[in-house]
């Protein structure tokens, strides 16, 4: 069984309840499927979830290469420079990272608002970025953005290998 799911921001990557935070079986009511990758708490987008364990540890490892795509909403002009450093990779606290797919691009027609919404300050301008990763760290996509000089505010994941968001709402899901 293979399930996508629009993870809503502020809901753990988890079954298993911890506090009083959303998880994900407050949205998905199938039994014995499981994230194929985490997706941060402050993250929004596309979690894969499966039955097959085997399915599932291609799909996480980054060995296997499997691109996954996400638009984050950055601080700051998008420039050429910033998105060379982007594809050429750069270096963070645990190493350098694999080149990765950066463009910029306009805020997705189809984007929901968020809850609650991005702090906006009016004398600073944002803009978008699309990235495509073949690896996985922790808070990766933020930290890459960071080290280029724009700061992540929003970070959706549309995409992972040829699977994608198209036509679901924060908290829906489907079976592929």
């Amino acid at each position: 069984m293979l399930i996508l799911l629009n993870k809503p921001y502020d809901v753990l990557c988890q079954f298993s309840r911890e506090g009083g935070r959303a998880v994900l079986a407050d949205f998905v009511p199938v039994k014995g499927v499981y994230p194929a990758g985490r997706l941060d708490r402050d993250s929004e987008g596309l979690v894969v979830l499966t039955d097959d364990g085997k399915l599932q540890a291609r799909i996480a490892d980054p060995r296997h290469k499997l691109e996954k795509t996400y638009l984050a909403q950055v601080e700051g002009v998008v420039g050429e420079a910033a998105l060379e450093r982007l594809r050429k990779g750069v270096e963070l606290n645990d190493g350098p990272t694999l080149p990765a797919g950066a463009r910029a691009v306009e805020e997705p027609p189809w984007l929901w608002p968020r809850t609650p919404p991005i702090r906006v300050r009016k004398t600073v301008p944002d803009g978008w970025i699309e990235l495509t990763l073949r690896e996985g760290r922790n808070r990766q996509v933020r930290r890459m953005c960071a080290a280029v000089g724009l700061p992540c505010l929003r970070l959706i994941r549309w995409r992972v290998g040829d699977w994608t968001l198209e036509g679901l709402a924060p908290g829906e899901w489907r079976q592929a």
